[in-house]
């Protein structure tokens, strides 16, 4: 892997993940580790993760969250084990560097949330593949070079609460007008792309918030703020 052009350096902590990944919890169901079970079929997709630990290493960003677009990756719809449907996962390559150690080639593993039952992650945590690395343990610091065009942080617990408030006086001046022009006619739920299209021009700093985000932001301030 050539080295992003002027990659820009995310720092996290690694912090203990549920072994399911690695086949380290006694309980799982998986034994030999989740990792190990996807990698042949990531490799027959043209993703070769043989260098890399069978495990994910788990950094805390807190309270930043990571944001993404275009990966190099994406495995749709992957039936990988018979005990719970397909699901879809999206990889970045970047560098992981571990103290003043030289900067190995990694993968940034995110299995999408949206299909994924167990084991989900917080927004401040990233799932990352990379070759054994010395000296690691819990609260060690981790930095990942990113292409900061396709990979990025934002704060988002300080954003939401801040569009929330942005909304409150909205919904109590209008009231359930303020959702109508938003809403998809057959559905009657908010249209992330109608509500983006008004942020743009109202605050377009929201826009950085995915749309379950801006969902759940909307549905908060019409039961706090609503008739």
């Amino acid at each position: 892997m050539a080295e992003p052009e002027q990659p820009v350096w995310i720092t996290g902590r690694l912090i203990r993940g549920y072994g399911v990944a690695s086949g380290r919890d006694p309980g799982s169901p998986y034994p030999a580790g989740t990792i190990s079970l996807q990698r042949p079929l990531f490799a027959q997709r043209g993703l070769d993760l043989s260098d890399c630990f069978a495990g994910t290493l788990n950094l805390s960003l807190a309270p930043l969250e990571l944001r993404s677009e275009h990966p190099d990756h994406c495995f749709e719809q992957l039936l990988w084990t018979d005990r719970h449907p397909p699901e879809t996962f999206r990889f970045w390559r970047v560098l992981v560097r571990c103290g003043d150690s030289p900067a190995v080639e990694g993968w940034i593993y995110q299995p999408d949330p949206q299909t994924k039952q167990r084991h989900g992650q917080p927004p401040q945590v990233v799932e990352v593949l990379a070759p054994p690395l010395e000296g690691i343990a819990p609260g060690v610091e981790i930095a990942l070079g990113v292409d900061p065009h396709r990979l990025w942080t934002i704060e988002g617990t300080r954003l939401w609460a801040r569009l929330l408030e942005f909304f409150k006086f909205r919904v109590l001046a209008a009231q359930d007008a303020f959702f109508r022009d938003w809403r998809d006619s057959p559905s009657g739920a908010v249209d992330p792309a109608r509500l983006r299209l008004w942020l743009l021009g109202a605050w377009p700093e929201a826009l950085a918030l995915c749309d379950r985000d801006l969902l759940a932001t909307c549905d908060q301030a019409w039961r706090l703020y609503g008739p």
